[in-house]
């Protein structure tokens, strides 16, 4: 009765509905309908065949014919079934494999929770597909953000190499390789916590890494400095023992730094600038009698970062003077969020003087927030200007006379 070439439409129709545990009830229609499959549904429904190029049947009339003349006492859904073979029943898959998708990532979006600064990059994640795309099933998914969960809780960290970093926190010194899908869903997740403007270049990729603490290598990362004094028992401590009585600038690496040397500035002052033609303006017109002098040349790197600990704990102050526009904030605001210093000529006051003498760039970009000095902010949104370190170059080469 339900068999046959002629009548598979129907048993097709049946059966998606089945799959997708919807009801068999309702009229179907088949578009089209050829002579022989509308004879099949007139012998199958008992009526004279009709004329037209739709074929219409109603599911309830043949689940009754099917029951009462004892064909088939079970109903339509039982002989499509006894017909076609089981029926999947997708709608509880389709429930069963998002509750496991959704169990992959329940430890990302319990980390995500409790920071906040990640919150935009994970739901770009999702958004993207990345994790679908790198592993095919969620088991494959929830073995991979176990481990990037696990890199997430060790950033940012201490100044290693990545290799090392990898082996410690994972197990296996390759598991962050360029190549490996968790290394791409780490590095969106360093340009999150780190907050280095977009870029793009193997120098930009570096400093990425290095602002988490993950080192590709220990020699892309430098800092500058001038008449920083230093205890010459180590080889790093005679060369700016040397080029200090020189009064010559020195670049430190991170390898430098790693053991860094004995720096000899209980009590004293060091500044900190944005540019290196302050470092450069220092050593010409100040010589040997310039103040100790650190530049960080944009965004303070992990070289940077780690010789501005190292003063630190060798006993001597920090402050800073970086360019008034949103950039110089943004710096301003990661040096001011991890490090004891204090603003050297740079805040509110300081902006009005300096925009007092006369116009400077528009401001450009993003605007920034100003978390040592809020007024900082609005000032520079009310004038407009930015002031860059080379107008006010005489007020802080006047600064580093002691």
């Amino acid at each position: 009765m339900l068999g046959g070439d002629d009548l598979a439409w129907l048993r097709r129709r049946v059966r998606r509905r089945l799959e997708r545990s919807q009801p068999l009830t309702g009229t179907v229609t088949l578009a089209g309908a050829m002579p022989a499959q509308r004879d099949a549904v007139a012998r199958l429904l008992g009526r004279r065949p009709r004329q037209g190029a739709t074929l219409s049947v109603r599911l309830e009339d043949v689940d009754a014919l099917l029951r009462q003349s004892a064909a088939h006492p079970d109903g339509l859904a039982a002989a499509v079934v006894a017909l076609t073979g089981p029926v999947r029943d997708r709608s509880a898959e389709a429930a069963e494999l998002g509750a496991a998708w959704a169990s992959a990532f329940a430890p990302l979006d319990a980390v995500v929770t409790d920071r906040p600064e990640l919150r935009g990059w994970a739901d770009n994640v999702r958004a993207t597909g990345a994790v679908r795309r790198a592993a095919r099933d969620p088991e494959t998914a929830g073995t991979l953000l176990s481990q990037l969960v696990a890199v997430l809780a060790a950033l940012p960290a201490e100044p290693e190499p990545v290799g090392r970093f990898a082996e410690r926190v994972l197990g296996s010194a390759h598991a962050l390789d360029p190549d490996r899908p968790l290394t791409g869903l780490v590095f969106g997740a360093a340009r999150a916590i780190s907050g280095v403007e977009p870029g793009e270049g193997a120098a930009w990729r570096r400093e990425v890494w290095a602002r988490v603490g993950l080192l590709r290598d220990e020699l892309s990362s430098t800092a500058l400095v001038l008449n920083l004094p230093a205890a010459a028992d180590t080889p790093t401590g005679r060369v700016l023992t040397e080029l200090r009585h020189a009064a010559e600038p020195v670049v430190l690496t991170l390898r430098q730094l790693r053991q860094p040397p004995r720096l000899l500035l209980a009590g004293s002052t060091v500044s900190v600038c944005e540019n290196p033609v302050v470092v450069a303006e220092a050593a010409d017109r100040l010589g040997t009698a310039g103040a100790p002098l650190v530049c960080l040349g944009g965004q303070p790197g992990v070289a940077a970062m780690t010789l501005l600990r190292a003063i630190v704990q060798s006993g001597a102050n920090l402050r800073y003077h970086g360019d008034f526009d949103w950039g110089g904030l943004r710096i301003g605001n990661v040096l001011f969020g991890r490090l004891p210093v204090v603003p050297w000529r740079f805040d509110a006051a300081a902006y009005r003087s300096a925009a007092a003498r006369g116009q400077g760039r528009p401001l450009a970009g993003e605007p920034a927030v100003c978390s040592w000095d809020p007024e900082l902010a609005a000032e520079m949104q009310r004038v407009g200007h930015a002031v860059e370190e080379e107008r006010v170059l005489d007020d802080l080469l006047a600064d580093l006379v002691p």
